[in-house]
This record gives C-alpha cells, sequence and structure tokens, in this order.
C-alpha cells in the first residue's frame, strides 16, 4: 500500500495518537491527501508538547542564550561552554516523568539513558549525573513504593554505566502523589576535535542505523509524556522504555571512536518518538531529505509493522549520517564493540522524510512539516494573578500564636524551639538524603572531589581522559595536569514557584547561582526542565508564563544564560472522579559553574572548634516574612504568604565575597541559608562537621513575638560562613569594604560536646541540642520511615 492510499480516520483514532481535530485538518492541508496510520503515528509524536513545544515555544524565547563562553547553544542534542585551556563542557537536564509514574525503575533508568547520549552524541564524553526528584507524602506506600523503585532505577543505570551520581535534590509534598517528577541532568568534556552536530549534509551520502535492536517497546512514548496521567495509565506500561546500561558503555565508547575518524557528518541519538524524531531533525536541521529503509533495520521481535518501527523509543540507539566511502570503517568500529550498525537510508535533495517497507513507501512527510514548522499556541494570559496565588498572598504572620524565649504554644501545647528544630530536621525535605546516594556510585571514575552531602553544589575534577590536541587546541602535559574543576547543581523550591511563578522563579536561579558560589565556582551557565501542569487551563499557563519571565530575569541578572533544557507540560493525574490535579509549578534549574583551582574549595560543614561563624547577606534584624517557608508548611501546615523577593545587587555581591573568600582561603566552610531558613543552615554545618557552635543573636525588641521570623524565615542571600581567628582582621575588613552593613558575626565553632547553642545576647537559651539529637532525626529520617512502612506490610 502506498503512502496516498490510507482513508480519513475516525475522531477516536486521531485522538488516540494525541492530536487535536484541528491539527489534523492542519495535517490534511500540508499533505494535500489524508495521512495513512504510519504517518499519523509519526505526527503524533512530533506534534506531541514533549517533542515540539507548541504551547512554551514563544516562552522560551525570553530566556538570553548567549555569553562569552557559549559554544553551542539551545536547538542541538546539549549545551556546551567554554571552560577554558582549551576544555568544552557539554552539559543537559531532561525528564523522565510519566514513564517513572508508571515503572518506576526502568523510567528512571532509561531517563538516565537518555541524557547521556544527548551528552555523547556531541562528541563528550559522560563525566557527571545529578538528578532532581520530586514524590508525595513519605508516609504513603504508594511514594515509597515510587521513591524506592526511582532510586533503584538511576543508581542501576548510572553505577553500571560507569557515570558518578554525584549531587541532587529530593522534596516530599502531597501535590507530587500521583505524578513523581525526574529529572536528570548531565555533564560531558568533549574529546573530539569539532562539535558534533545533528544536521544532516552531503547528498548521497550514507545514513547509519547504530547501537541496539528496535522492538516494540516503548511505543508513542513522546505522546504519553504529553497526556495527563489517569487511573488507566497503568495500562501505558508498553510505552516505558527498557533500557541496558552495559550496551549503552559499548555505545559510549564506540561513538567516541566513530567520531574521532572524522566519518561522521552528523549524528543524533534516538530518543523521544525514535527513528521519527531522528530522521526529520537530522533533515530539516540540514535542510535535506532523508530516505530510510525499514527492512534495512535490526529488529528484536517479528512482524512488526512501519507505525511500530517508527514510533518504537527502543533504548541504546543513534543515527548517523557518514561520509560516502567510510560507511564500512563505522561499521566495523560498532562491530567491534559488539553493537549493530547497517547503512539504512541516504540523504536525499527533496526535503522529506521518506520511509521505505517492503519495497513500497510507507510513509512521506516534509521533514519540516514534522521537526521545525510544527504547530504553536500563543495563549491568551490571565490578567490578574489568579484566585488562589491572591487569597495566599492575604495570608500574614499575626495569624501565628505569639512567640517567646521557650517556645511557640501550638495545638498540642508549648513547643520549644528545640522541638520546632529537631522536627524540620526530621522533614523529608529537608532532613539528609544519604539513605538516596548511598546507592549511587558518586566515586566511579575517580574524579569527584566534593562528595554528596558535603558541598551545596557538586565539584568534579577537569581530567580528560587522553591528550587528545584537536580537543583542546594545544594540549600538552600541563593541560592535562590542570588542577580546575566544574561545579554543578540542580535547584527548585516549587512552593515558591506555586504562590508566586514569577519571584518563585528568580529565587530558583539564584539559590542555584549562590549554591555554586558556596564551593567557590563562577555560575557560568543553566540548562532548565520546566515541569508544570496543563497549558491548557488559565492557572496552568499563568503559572508556565510567568515562571518563564522570572527565569529569564534571573538568567540576565545573574549572566547565566541558557542553553537548553527540556519542558515537561501536563503533569497531572486525574482522580477516581475525574478531577485533574497537577503538581506544584517546577522549573529545575541546572546550573553549572568554573573553579580555576581545585585546591582551593570548600564544604558546608564546620572545619576547626574556635572558627568565627558568620552571615552574609541580609543581618538576622531585618525583617523576613516566614510566607512559604518550610516551617509555616511542616509546623503550622500552612502554605500560603509570598516568596521572599529576591535582590540580585545583594545576591552578586553576597556571591562574590564568598567566592573570593574561599579563593583567598579566608574561608573554611559555606552554605547557603534557604529551606528552614538559619537556624536549619546553621545546624547543617554543624552535622557535616560533626561539631557543634555558640550563637549569640541580637534580637530587636520588635522581634521578641516573633523570634520564629529570626530562625525559620526564608531569603535575604544569605550565606552561612566559618574563617578561622587567625584571618578575622582582614576577612572583616573585607566585608566591611564590599558588603557594608549586610553581614553578621554569629558565634564561634565549638567541639562535638557542646552542641548547638543559640542564645540572645542577654544570655537567653533559645536552642539547646546535641549533635546526637540532630544527628538522629536529620541522617534516619528517611530510612526510619521506609522502615516503618516495610515492618507494617510484613505484619
Amino acid at each position: 500500500m502506498t503512502a496516498t492510499s490510507k482513508p480519513a480516520f475516525s475522531p477516536q483514532e486521531i485522538a488516540a495518537e494525541g492530536l487535536k481535530p484541528e491539527e489534523y485538518a492542519e495535517i490534511v492541508r500540508r499533505l494535500g491527501r489524508h495521512p495513512n496510520k504510519a504517518e499519523l503515528g509519526m505526527f503524533g509524536v512530533m506534534w506531541s508538547e514533549h517533542c515540539c513545544y507548541k504551547n512554551s515555544r514563544p516562552l522560551l524565547k525570553q530566556f538570553p542564550t548567549d555569553g562569552p563562553r557559549i559554544l553551542v547553544g539551545p536547538g542541538e542534542n546539549a549545551g556546551v561552554v567554554d571552560l577554558g585551556d582549551g576544555l568544552q563542557l557539554a552539559f543537559k537536564i531532561e525528564s523522565h516523568n510519566h514513564p517513572s509514574a508508571v515503572e518506576p525503575f526502568q523510567g528512571a533508568a532509561t531517563g538516565v539513558g537518555g541524557i547521556l547520549r544527548d551528552i555523547f552524541t556531541m562528541g563528550a564524553r559522560p563525566i557527571a549525573l545529578l538528578n532532581s526528584l520530586r514524590f508525595g507524602s513519605l508516609e504513603d506506600p504508594k511514594t515509597q513504593r515510587l521513591f524506592s523503585g526511582v532510586v533503584a532505577g538511576i543508581s542501576h543505570y548510572g553505577n553500571c554505566v560507569g557515570v558518578p551520581t554525584v549531587g541532587g535534590e529530593v522534596y516530599f509534598d502531597s501535590a507530587y502523589s500521583g505524578n513523581p517528577l525526574v529529572n536528570v541532568m548531565a555533564l560531558g568534556l568533549m574529546e573530539t576535535s569539532e562539535i558534533v552536530k545533528s544536521g544532516a549534509s552531503g547528498l548521497g551520502n550514507p545514513v547509519l542505523y547504530v547501537g541496539s535492536t528496535t522492538g516494540r517497546d516503548g511505543m508513542g512514548g513522546a505522546s504519553f509524556a504529553s497526556a495527563e496521567l489517569s487511573d488507566q495509565s497503568i495500562d501505558d506500561r508498553p510505552a516505558v522504555q527498557v533500557g541496558d546500561p552495559f550496551l549503552e558503555k559499548s555505545l559510549i565508547e564506540a561513538c567516541l571512536e566513530a567520531f574521532k575518524t572524522g566519518a561522521v557528518v552528523a549524528a543524533q541519538d534516538m530518543g523521544a518518538a525514535g527513528i521519527t524524531c531522528s530522521t526529520s531533525e537530522m533533515a530539516a536541521k540540514g535542510g535535506v531529505g532523508i530516505e530510510l529503509d525499514l527492512d534495512k533495520i535490526p529488529v528484536r521481535e517479528m512482524g512488526m509493522v512501519p507505525y511500530e518501527y517508527l514510533l518504537s523509543e527502543s533504548q541504546e540507539r543513534m543515527l548517523f549520517v557518514a561520509h560516502k566511502g567510510r560507511e564500512q570503517e563505522l561499521i566495523d568500529i560498532f562491530h567491534r564493540w559488539g553493537l549493530q550498525a547497517v547503512v539504512a537510508g541516504t540523504v536525499i535533495a527533496d526535503p522529506i522524510v521518506r520511509i521505505l517497507f517492503q519495497g513500497e513507501v510507507a510513509a512521506e512527510i516534509p521533514a519540516e512539516a514534522l521537526a521545525e514548522n510544527t504547530p504553536l499556541y500563543n495563549r491568551e494570559l490571565l490578567a490578574e494573578a489568579p484566585e488562589y496565588a491572591r487569597q495566599a498572598w492575604e495570608w500574614t504572620p499575626d495569624s501565628l500564636p505569639e512567640c517567646t524565649t521557650a517556645g511557640i504554644e501550638l495545638q498540642g501545647g508549648l513547643q520549644s524551639w528545640n522541638d520546632i528544630l529537631l522536627t524540620l530536621l526530621d522533614t523529608p525535605t529537608i532532613a539528609s538524603k544519604n539513605w538516596v546516594y548511598r546507592q549511587y556510585d558518586h566515586q566511579v571514575q575517580n574524579n569527584t572531589v566534593m562528595l554528596p552531602g558535603g558541598a551545596d553544589a557538586a565539584v568534579i575534577r577537569l581530567r580528560p581522559l587522553e591528550d587528545n590536541k584537536g580537543a583542546r587546541g594545544q594540549g600538552d602535559k600541563e593541560t592535562l595536569n590542570a588542577q580546575s574543576g566544574v561545579a554543578a547543581t540542580v535547584d527548585c523550591n516549587p512552593r515558591y514557584v506555586y504562590l508566586d511563578p514569577y519571584e518563585g522563579a528568580k529565587a530558583v536561579v539564584a539559590e542555584a547561582a549562590r549554591n555554586l558560589s558556596c564551593v567557590g565556582a563562577e555560575p557560568l551557565a543553566v540548562t532548565d526542565n520546566l515541569n508544570f501542569g496543563s497549558p491548557e487551563k488559565p492557572i496552568g499557563y499563568w503559572q508556565l508564563a510567568e515562571a518563564c519571565r522570572g527565569l529569564a530575569e534571573g538568567c540576565r541578572e545573574l549572566a547565566t544564560p541558557v542553553t537548553g533544557g527540556n519542558v515537561s507540560l501536563y503533569n497531572e493525574t486525574f482522580d477516581s472522579q475525574g478531577i485533574p490535579q497537577p503538581i506544584y509549578p517546577t522549573p529545575v534549574v541546572g546550573m553549572v559553574g568554573l573553579i580555576p583551582d581545585i585546591t582551593k574549595i570548600c564544604g558546608q560543614g564546620w572545619q576547626a572548634v574556635g572558627d568565627v561563624i558568620y552571615l552574609l547577606g541580609l543581618p538576622l534584624a531585618s525583617q523576613i516574612s516566614l510566607g512559604a517557608s518550610e516551617y509555616l508548611a511542616t509546623i503550622h501546615d500552612t502554605v500560603a504568604g509570598k516568596p521572599p523577593r529576591v535582590d540580585f545587587e545583594l545576591e552578586r555581591r553576597v556571591q562574590k565575597v564568598c567566592r573570593e573568600g574561599i579563593r583567598n582561603g579566608w574561608v573554611r566552610s559555606a552554605h547557603d541559608s534557604a529551606e528552614g531558613g538559619v537556624a536549619i543552615a546553621i545546624a547543617e554545618c554543624c552535622l557535616a562537621g560533626n561539631l557543634g557552635a555558640e550563637i549569640n543573636l541580637e534580637i530587636a525588641p520588635t522581634q521578641l513575638n516573633r523570634l520564629d521570623e529570626v530562625l525559620f524565615a526564608e531569603g535575604g542571600a544569605r550565606i552561612l560562613v566559618s574563617v578561622a581567628s587567625a584571618q578575622q582582621e582582614i576577612w572583616e575588613s573585607y566585608l566591611q569594604e564590599h558588603l557594608g552593613q549586610e553581614w553578621q558575626k554569629l558565634g564561634v565553632v565549638g567541639n562535638f560536646e557542646t552542641g548547638l547553642g543559640v542564645f540572645t545576647t542577654d544570655n537567653q537559651t533559645l536552642i539547646k541540642v546535641s549533635i546526637e539529637d540532630m544527628n538522629d532525626r536529620y541522617f534516619h529520617a528517611i530510612a526510619r520511615r521506609l522502615a516503618i512502612h516495610t515492618t507494617t506490610s510484613e505484619r
């Protein structure tokens, strides 16, 4: 049957491909005929939000994408930045949310595999992984199953493929009960002399299919990722891919070896939409066409039809365009690594994707119609904030009980500040994620300088695997032994973004940069993962649009251009009554920074008894609201107020002072004040260093009835640092010169037995807790909840 003989489809068949009636009409108009089944499937996946960003593309245009270090920006498989000394870093973040909700182990595992392919497709060797995860309440058995499965999937793939998982973040909130978020970020160091791009070129050049075989797994995964989850989503398990990390390891080595031959013109991994996406994107970016014969594709299942070939998302597969006459050279490399490699097609002049099957044309579509000239929806933005936000903004601290130095009166009676501190440390979102990262191999490749849990950002030594002069200009032994490093972090406080998407998104960028500055790294660039609900609903689109506006402003203010990323919309769960429950808007920012000398970095733990503790940023006498805080949500079960506003001028000054303090050897530890405020930050520094602290707070009379604001309010561009007493004079002189009044001395580091003591200047005790008690709450919070569930289940 030829591509022209297929009749029209029913509305149900069209909807099953994720297409709207008006989109189908546009397809017919462009083709001048009705599509056949295979073509309909191709349009369904390529016109999904996951592939074409039809609701978000207009908003993404406001992101800054240029900068002196940017070598590759949005539009390729990954962004690339110049680190100096001939070193180039590829990095990107991607989501695998819906697959992980249905099949947590494979969903998360193949998310890792997919982002790694984005990196080595550019010609870069993967050197590190990070992840940003969101789940429902950890008290919920379903959440525990999803959480355990996702962590197991990430550790399985990353550990087996030999790439260290060096950092990340995990939040728990009932907003994610039915729709967890699994965002994975990867970094790679360029090994090839030229960055490998994806645009096909050279008429008559052969198109090679390399890697694994094609099966029916992952069918229509892109469309599945662009729809809300429902009680029936469990039936979509075939839309979840199955990964093989050992095969991917071979694929990494084979691809990098192939790229170094100079025989590869262009490369594209087969991720979402598989063969459909790789052929159409390579053709469209190169302004040419591709003809591909499905009979040449290595398969793992019998009886597959074109629709299945084209929509399969079987993992560990790539598409290459090779220089004519050099295809056998490449095939031999892949065969040596035990991988499939066949010439499956040709670059043609007509700018179309032509698919052949059993000697006939199975599909024929203009490449641009699939990959570039896709639907675009400019939706109307609400004229004012929605009612939920306006109501939340009316909250004031006056609704809370008054405080005393003894604590705060809650429904269960008086809660001391010790009780409040320990409760917050036991909150899974704040508590140590050691249960998670101990399952990850974070030291493979032997370049991890800062281990998970030790600092505000991951730090990786930049040590190229081999001396490839072409990849680094005039590479030599000096370059190979360079002491430079790269820092990376992933951040997002979703409660901030929910309550005020614009301010909340600015805070995401500021916190990411602050985390990098706390290890001594200069923030360079951003990759973002926009996780939102349905953009077709006014509130959902308002959240998305306002958050994009905030991200764009934050990236401009902190000179961290966006090099690419991922958009994941329709993160909503239909409950049994058919009511959609959206997640909190969660624009995750992955940020990378440069460390000139990895011997001049620091972690978050106190280093020595007697070191002096300082707070950089707004002093505690400055009133900051408890709005949107972890304290308000956990202790008072209230999600309300406005998140703290970002003062970018102050952020820039505080972060620079912190970086310079580290590089000059003055600052011995640094940790930003985030969830839980300054009190939690101090406790975390004690726990990381296994040392105590004696803190003396100068409390203004007007603050006495709101001591919780002093202890647990968030924001203020605040960073806690410790400095050796011998450096105190030069450090304070530097602070006075560069921060004026926006710093204060808080106290001194004590020994383990001292514990944490927080006192007022008139010697009233606010907090006095032992390291043992904090340890127990902080380091065992997650394991304790999982153990309780396991014990209950066994009974």
